[in-house]
C-alpha cells in the first residue's frame, strides 16, 4: 500500500482540514475548485470518511477528520523539511571533525590559517590531517577523508576539484654549496646530486625531462615521500632539493628556516598547481561548504 500512496493527497487533506472550505483550499494550493472538488472525492473513497460535512453555508470536519488533523500537519511539514534544499549552516553552531589529506609541506602552510578561521569561526570544529596517499586512494571516494589538498594528479573520474594557488620549483641548497657562487646553469644544475620527492619511490621528474630537451641527465642519489625531510637533507649535505613556492611564503619560510638557499632554476620547468578535491556528495553539505571556504582563504592568502 505504501507504494500507491500519493503524497499530494497528503497535501491537500492538510488544506481542506485547516481550511474547512474546498475553495479556500484550493486557493492555498493554487489549483482550481473543481479539481479540489475531485481531490476530496479521491481521500473521501480512500479513508472512508466524508471528512468535511455541510452544515448550512459552511462545511465541518468529521471526528475522523478532526482527530487526524494535527498528524496530517505534522507529517506535511516533515515532508517539506525532508524534500527541501539543506539550510545553510551557521560555522558557530558546527561541531564536527574534518579530515584533511596533504602532504607535509601543503599541510605546514595550510594549518596555522586553517585553524585561526576555525577559532574565530567555527570554534566547534577539529582538523584532523593525513599524510598523503599512494595516487589512485579510494580515501574520498570511501568517505575516509573530506578534502584532499595538494597536487591534484590523480582524482577519480567523479571526483570534484578546484585549483587554489600556482607555485614555482627552486632549487634548495645548503648555505655555501658550490651552486651558490657564481651563475647557475643548466649544466652546473645537473652536474650537481639530487634528492628527489616522490610518494610512489620514482627517481625521475619533471626536472629531468626538462634536462634531457638540453641533452643533459641529472645524478639522483636519494628520494624520498616527504618534502620536509629532503629539505632537511639538502641543508646537510651538498644534495639539492626541489622547493615548491615563490619569493615569500610558508613553504619559503619552511626552507630558509632549516638553511636552505633558493635558487631560480635554470630550466623551463612546469609550474605546480595547488588545489582540493572532495567527493560530490559532500558539496552541498554546509559544514563541508565552510571547511571549503576556509582552505580556499587560509592557504590562498598564505601562498600567494
Amino acid at each position: 500500500m505504501l507504494v500507491n500512496i500519493d503524497a499530494n493527497l497528503l497535501v491537500a487533506l492538510d488544506a481542506l482540514l485547516a481550511e474547512h472550505s474546498v475553495t479556500r483550499a484550493a486557493e492555498r494550493l493554487r489549483t482550481s475548485p473543481a479539481a479540489m472538488s475531485r481531490t476530496l472525492a479521491r481521500l473521501r473513497r480512500l479513508l472512508g470518511d466524508p471528512l468535511l460535512v455541510r452544515a448550512g453555508q459552511a462545511m465541518v470536519p468529521t471526528p475522523r477528520a478532526e482527530a487526524m488533523r494535527d498528524e496530517v500537519a505534522a507529517v506535511v511539514r516533515r515532508c517539506g523539511a525532508l524534500l527541501s534544499p539543506g539550510e545553510d549552516v551557521d560555522p558557530l553552531t558546527l561541531h564536527r571533525t574534518f579530515t584533511v589529506q596533504a602532504a607535509d609541506i601543503v599541510a605546514a602552510a595550510l594549518a596555522p590559517g586553517l585553524l585561526d578561521l576555525a577559532a574565530a569561526e567555527a570554534p566547534g570544529v577539529s582538523v584532523r590531517f593525513r599524510a598523503e596517499e599512494l595516487e589512485g586512494g579510494p580515501a574520498l571516494r570511501d568517505g575516509q577523508v573530506d578534502l584532499e589538498v595538494g597536487a591534484l594528479d590523480h582524482a577519480d573520474p567523479e571526483t570534484r576539484t578546484e585549483p587554489l594557488v600556482t607555485l614555482h620549483m627552486a632549487a634548495g641548497v645548503r648555505a655555501g654549496h658550490p651552486l651558490t657562487e657564481g651563475r647557475l646553469t643548466p649544466a652546473r644544475f645537473a652536474a650537481a646530486s639530487h634528492v628527489v620527492v616522490s610518494r610512489r619511490g620514482r627517481f625521475t621528474g619533471p626536472a629531468d625531462a626538462a634536462l634531457a630537451d638540453v641533452d643533459l641527465r641529472r645524478r639522483v642519489v636519494a628520494v624520498l615521500p616527504s618534502h620536509l625531510t629532503a629539505m632537511t637533507l639538502a641543508a646537510r649535505t651538498d644534495l639539492v632539493c626541489l622547493v615548491p613556492g615563490g619569493e615569500t611564503g610558508p613553504m619559503t619560510e619552511a626552507a630558509r628556516a632549516l638553511g636552505l638557499r633558493l635558487l631560480e632554476v635554470p630550466l623551463p620547468l612546469p609550474p605546480v598547481v595547488i588545489g582540493m578535491a572532495w567527493h560530490p556528495r559532500n558539496s552541498a553539505d554546509g559544514g563541508h561548504s565552510w571547511l571549503r571556504s576556509a582552505v580556499r582563504r587560509a592557504l590562498g592568502e598564505e601562498l600567494r
